[in-house]
């Protein structure tokens, strides 16, 4: 397969571009294929603030890998889940912890 990496519309470069943030593939990882609050999901990822994760998820919705479900209650109870486009890079992050596993990274 010969990819053109130049081009704006190269598929590795659109691919970069949703995952390559520096949390974008943590969130996928720990969302799975779970259901997770927000709370919970803050928790699970040290070091991101409030504000980047409200950020990236906000972005990972509209890219429609995570989908978010707000319930009308009182405090608020927002859900995430992965679409079935976001399930799809899961495998993907397993090889690039596999990679990090084999080579100690």
């Amino acid at each position: 397969m010969e990819i053109n990496i130049s081009d704006e519309n190269c598929p590795l470069r659109k691919t970069l571009e949703i995952i390559g943030g520096k949390w974008t593939m943590l969130i996928i990882f720990q969302i799975n294929s779970r259901t997770i609050r927000y709370g919970e999901l803050k928790r699970c990822i040290v070091g991101i603030s409030e504000k980047m994760l409200i950020n990236q998820l906000k972005y990972l919705c509209e890219k429609g890998i995570v989908s978010k479900k707000a319930y009308p209650e009182i405090p608020p109870r927002v859900e995430y889940t992965l679409t079935p486009l976001g399930k799809e890079l899961l495998p993907i992050i397993d090889e690039i912890i596999t990679f990090g596993l084999k080579h100690k990274l």
